[in-house]
């Protein structure tokens, strides 16, 4: 995925996010779809350095579309479904 423009990159991650459990390996007990992913998971999906996912990572966190938890000393990444269909909706009115 590398030289994908930033957009892409950030579709195709809310997209695997949609199912992380499909797209990630599992980590110990935890169910992906809760406790979330982790930036180096992602990072090594896309096939990028750790820092540059994190970077899209935060970028979908700081708009509210991805929320962050902290398991151990990770931060996990998970969709947020409501904020994601309150954008969609302000989309299909046209602003």
């Amino acid at each position: 995925m590398t030289g994908a423009p930033s957009g892409r990159i950030r579709h195709t991650i809310l997209e695997w996010l949609k199912d992380p459990a499909a797209h990630f390996p599992a980590r110990g007990s935890g169910d992906l779809a809760e406790t979330g992913v982790t930036a180096r998971a992602v990072a090594v999906k896309l096939g990028v350095p750790p820092r540059t996912a994190r970077a899209h990572l935060d970028f979908l966190t700081r708009l509210g579309l991805l929320r962050t938890r902290r398991v151990r000393c990770r931060v996990c990444y998970r969709r947020d479904e409501i904020r994601i269909a309150e954008v969609a909706r302000v989309f299909e009115k046209g602003w």
